[in-house]
């Protein structure tokens, strides 16, 4: 569906400005926008390098095991299919934990790594089980201690205080987690 409407509005753009006679300030957009855009790539190129290496160290410490025991009464609950598990449970500790920390690009690999170990057991490869579709959910709605991506945007952006939006996204992200995994609850009780 967008690569129908995006098409739609540059040409709607493009016609707009041709009548209205401000071809300029479209070149002076494009222009601007490459800039802006090659400055956000970098700015998020850096802060993707950075907490990958982070998260590379505490891999290699104990920090990730603790923080994974710490989840695993979190981990049970959420997914009770996978109990017996570890492995799984593993990965999705690993993702969840990217997540919290606010590295989305870190928790991507880390997410489909435990989306493959869970359909390898799951017996109808064409439908979801209850554990994948509740980290779908975990992962949409997932709590972020450090939003890294919206600090970085906003540094990009001059902002004065780039780190005021923290306890706003904590109160965000965890009202969407709660209600998220409540929902799914319930919706999984109710198709079985």
């Amino acid at each position: 569906m967008l690569n129908i409407l995006w098409p739609i509005f540059i040409i709607l753009s493009f016609i707009y400005a041709l009548i209205s006679g401000k071809t300029n300030q479209i070149n002076e957009g494009i222009f601007t926008s490459i800039s802006d855009a090659i400055q956000l790539s970098i700015t998020f190129l850096g802060t993707i390098c950075l907490w990958n290496g982070i998260m590379e160290i505490a891999k290699k410490t104990s920090l990730i095991k603790k923080m994974t025991k710490i989840l695993k009464p979190i981990i049970n609950f959420l997914f009770p299919e996978l109990r017996k598990n570890e492995k799984i449970k593993q990965e999705i500790s690993m993702n969840m934990i990217a997540n919290i920390l606010g590295l989305g690009n870190a928790s991507t690999p880390l997410g489909i790594k435990a989306m493959k170990s869970m359909q390898k057991e799951n017996f109808k490869k064409d439908v979801l089980t209850d554990s994948m579709m509740m980290f779908i959910v975990i992962n949409t709605a997932s709590i972020q201690l450090i939003p890294t991506n919206v600090i970085a945007i906003r540094t990009s952006l001059n902002s004065q205080n780039p780190t005021e939006i923290i306890i706003p996204v904590w109160i965000a992200t965890i009202i969407a987690a709660c209600v998220g995994v409540l929902m799914t609850k319930i919706l999984i009780k109710k198709v079985k």
